[in-house]
């Protein structure tokens, strides 16, 4: 199967894990980035059932808008039962990288209000030991000097993502060359840096589920 295939297929099954999950007439969490992409089109014939969906960024509202779904400022919604979204790296604990779209902040946000995160991902996306995938840390413009050597301190490298601008205004510095061995603990230290919105570990608030696409299969773990 290609790449693209096994994404289908964890967004296929992503879709039926929401329509057994979530009720109708609830609100659903619906990330950023290819995979999500594929799940907002295998979402889309059952959204009649549901009242609409929280967006993580603006690309993803803009998809969820054309297949016709309402979309509710996270503001007016208390409660999401199932948040959907993929992953740059994810662990055997469940913890991820995310951010390679640069949504971080704001799929974070989401993840924080959702009852169950559910991870969709390709094989390749699971890893013994987070750092491969350079991490996104979402950084205020005026701090990003400050940030980087910061960064550096931990043994990263940072790069600033060239011409990219967040949803929020900010700018994005990816570290590389990290062995992320304590990923909650890394999370906590990397956002106590003064001018760090918040970084793309995932792993204080690590998904519930995680829906594998293999040649064998969509696995299913948690």
């Amino acid at each position: 199967m290609t790449q693209d295939e096994l994404k289908q297929a964890v967004a296929q099954a992503a879709a039926d894990y929401v329509a057994a999950n979530a009720p109708a007439g609830s609100i659903i969490g619906v990330g950023t980035g290819s995979t999500a992409n594929f799940f907002i089109d295998a979402l889309a014939p059952l959204k009649d059932r549901y009242r609409g969906a929280v967006a993580s960024s603006e690309a993803t509202r803009r998809r969820l808008e054309g297949h016709g779904f309402p979309v509710l400022d996270l503001n007016d919604v208390e409660h999401i039962p199932v948040y959907v979204d993929g992953a740059d790296e994810i662990d055997a604990g469940l913890n991820m990288i995310k951010g390679g779209g640069g949504a971080l902040t704001r799929e974070k946000i989401v993840a924080a209000v959702a009852g169950t995160f559910v991870c969709i991902a390709d094989g390749s996306k699971l890893v013994d030991t987070m750092g491969k995938f350079p991490l996104p840390v979402e950084v205020i413009p005026m701090a990003c000097a400050h940030v980087a050597r910061e960064l550096t301190k931990l043994g990263g490298t940072p790069v600033l993502r060239a011409g990219f601008v967040t949803d929020n205004g900010n700018l994005i510095l990816d570290v590389k060359g990290l062995a992320i061995t304590d990923p909650k603990g890394l999370e906590a230290r990397i956002n106590q840096i003064v001018g760090v919105v918040t970084n793309g570990l995932f792993a204080v608030r690590p998904a519930d589920v995680l829906l594998l696409g293999t040649a064998e299969g969509v696995r299913r773990i948690g």
